[in-house]
């Protein structure tokens, strides 16, 4: 930018923190898109490990332990439904929600699934050297 086109209040778009955070979003998803197994999305990997982790939940539970609203962890249940990843029954004692929990087929996948994640972190974060990267977990932890 030369001294004509600068900005004479110092807004400088590329100094602001959403603009940064949505080329580091973008390049991170490219990353992801390219290394991750079964064509997996973010949000429905996401949703793989979770369930992993916490074992069966109602689809309002595994929404919020995935930072999801209910329209979008609905569609992604569905979707990983119909790859047969997972599985949908209602839920004991409330026959008006629904429990979700991971199928054999997505069991085997797990550790493949983190393998992935670590990889897809990696090269997400391979500019900064060690302490940057623990810096920057740390910072974005402290923002969400």
């Amino acid at each position: 930018m030369n001294d004509e086109s600068a900005p004479r209040d110092g807004y400088v778009l590329d100094d602001q923190a959403g603009y940064l955070l949505r080329q580091v979003s973008q390049r991170h998803a490219a990353i992801f898109q390219r290394l991750a197994p079964g064509g997996l999305t973010p949000t429905q990997f996401s949703t793989l490990i979770r369930l992993h982790e916490a074992g069966p939940a109602s689809q309002n539970e595994l929404g919020r332990a995935v930072a999801m609203d209910v329209a979008t962890i609905k569609g992604v249940i569905d979707r990983l439904k119909a790859k047969g990843l997972v599985a949908v029954k209602p839920y004991p004692g409330d026959r008006r929600r629904t429990l979700i929990s991971l199928t054999d087929e997505s069991v085997a996948m797990i550790a493949e699934l983190h393998e992935a994640g670590h990889v897809i972190t990696d090269e997400t974060l391979s500019p900064l050297d060690a302490a940057e990267r623990t810096q920057l977990l740390a910072l974005l932890r402290k923002l969400t």
